[in-house]
Parts: C-alpha cells; sequence; structure tokens
C-alpha cells in the first residue's frame, strides 16, 4: 500500500471530507502508482505462473491426494488463496513506509475522510488481485483444474477469494501503521510465511500431528481454501475440525469478525498516529 499526498486546500476552502470522493481519489492515485511502475505488474502476473510451476511440478511429482492422482486440481484453489493473503505483506510494508515518511501526518492535516483514504487503498488492492487471479487462472486451466460444479458455484468461489483479499489487506494496513517503520515491516512479513504454509493450500492436513493438524484446520486460510475446493469441486481431504467441515460458513465467520476487529483498529491508528 502506498498513499500518496492530495492536493493542499487553501484557506478558503470548507473543512469538509467528502468520503465517496475521498475513496475514489485514493484508489485512482495507488492504481496511478502501479501505471507508472510496470515491474510491479509484470512480478505480479509472472508469480502465479512460477508457483503453478514450482509446487504443481516440482513438489507436485512427490506429493498424492486422498482419492484422486491430480494434485494440480488439488493445488489451484490453495494458489488462488495465497494470491488473497499475499495481500497482506505489500500493504503493511506500503503502510510503514507511509508513516516513516511523514505521508500519513501530510494526509491527517487535510480536511479528507481517514476511513475513507484507507479504504480507497484497499480497493485498489482489492482490484490488484483480481487482476493477478485472471493469468493465474488461464495457467490452472492450462495445466489440467477446471471448475467441475457449475458457474454459480465457481462465482461464489471467486466471491470469498475477493472477500478475504480485502479483508487481508485491512489486517496489513493495521499492521503496518502499528508497526511504523518500513525495515520493520519488512522483518515482520516474514512471519506471515506461517500463515500460509500452515494450512491445507498445498497438502493434506490427515499427515500432520495432532497438534499440527488442529492449528492447520483453525487457520482462516484453510477454511477458505477449503472452500474454493468444494465450490469449485475440485480434489480435497476432509478435516476433522469444524471450520473443515463447515468451510463455506466458517470463511464467511472469519473474515467478519476479522474485519470487524481489523478495519476500525486501522482507522483509529491512522487518525491518531503519532499523538
Amino acid at each position: 500500500m502506498t498513499i500518496t499526498a492530495l492536493a493542499p486546500v487553501s484557506a478558503a476552502s470548507p473543512r469538509r471530507s467528502r468520503p465517496v470522493a475521498d475513496t475514489l481519489t485514493s484508489a485512482a492515485r495507488v492504481l496511478l502508482a502501479y501505471r507508472h511502475s510496470p515491474g510491479l505488474i509484470l512480478a505480479s502476473l509472472a508469480v502465479p505462473v512460477v508457483m503453478v510451476l514450482v509446487f504443481g511440478y516440482v513438489f507436485g511429482s512427490a506429493m498424492t491426494v486422498p482419492g484422486s492422482g491430480n494434485y494440480r486440481e488439488f493445488l489451484i484453489p490453495g494458489l488462488f488463496v495465497m494470491v488473497a493473503v499475499n495481500g497482506l505483506m505489500p500493504t503493511m510494508v506500503g503502510a510503514a513506509r507511509d508513516v516513516g515518511r511523514g505521508i500519513a501526518d501530510r494526509l491527517r492535516s487535510m480536511p479528507v475522510s481517514r476511513g475513507a483514504l484507507l479504504l480507497g487503498q484497499a480497493l485498489a488492492d482489492l482490484l490488484v488481485g483480481l487482476v493477478v487471479l485472471v493469468p493465474l487462472t488461464l495457467v490452472g486451466l492450462a495445466v489440467g483444474w477446471r471448475i467441475r460444479d457449475g458457474i454459480t458455484s465457481a462465482l461464489g468461489a471467486y466471491g470469498l477469494l475477493v472477500l478475504f483479499r480485502f479483508v487481508m489487506t485491512w489486517v496489513g494496513m493495521y499492521l503496518g501503521l502499528a508497526v511504523g517503520k518500513e525495515e520493520v515491516a519488512g522483518q515482520l512479513s516474514v512471519l506471515t510465511f506461517p500463515l500460509a504454509m500452515v494450512t491445507n493450500a498445498f497438502v493434506p492436513t490427515g499427515g500432520m500431528p495432532g497438534w499440527l493438524r488442529a492449528v492447520a484446520e483453525w487457520n482462516p486460510v484453510s477454511a477458505v481454501v477449503a472452500a474454493c475446493r468444494e465450490l469449485f469441486h475440485n480434489p480435497g481431504a476432509a478435516g476433522e475440525a469444524w471450520p473443515m467441515q463447515h468451510p463455506v460458513t466458517a470463511t464467511l465467520l472469519w473474515s467478519g469478525l476479522l474485519l470487524a476487529v481489523f478495519a476500525p483498529l486501522a482507522v483509529r491508528k491512522f487518525a491518531s498516529h503519532g499523538r
């Protein structure tokens, strides 16, 4: 996430915010930053292809999925969810960078809606995530992944992916604002690795030790992965925990809980940072 300074307001301007306009302006400026950084876009589009090749063909040659020999069909929904989870890391680093460089202070001095500014950042990141999902979907189709339960269920799965990416963006914004230093945020982003790996995204949880299996199956990421596999009707391995038995409901509950906690915290932290 990169918050860029808005144009200064003259002394004669009324000190009032326009939430919708502020949201759209904030989102547009982030997207303009991507427009002027084609390397970021190319990297975002290339990563899904690399992930499919590495996990699907290198690691996948040693993987087996209960009841199915097609590991890549098992894998692709997990990679979809990784795209959603990856909204956390750049957002966290970007928010910390903005605090460290004084951009957040500049924005707070303007008559703009604090919540709208952050919402604009989240919506811009959401659009980037959707763009990344397109090539990953095409690559998945090319390697044998299929939507096997109709377009309605598939749209439901993509809806859950969009929702979870939106939630992860708010988590990242709060963590970045709380840390306030780009270097520290960059180091902390490494800690998100277990969030993605201790899940059912790449391997079935049945072969894990009991305590680790419980952690993986109660991980919100695992619920989203299981929900996508269920809605796409792709191969999966049933889990013992409640979220694995009711993955769609668990995804909605986890998303609502995380959003209800971290969105207000992010707005409050942004409005009060340095006071």
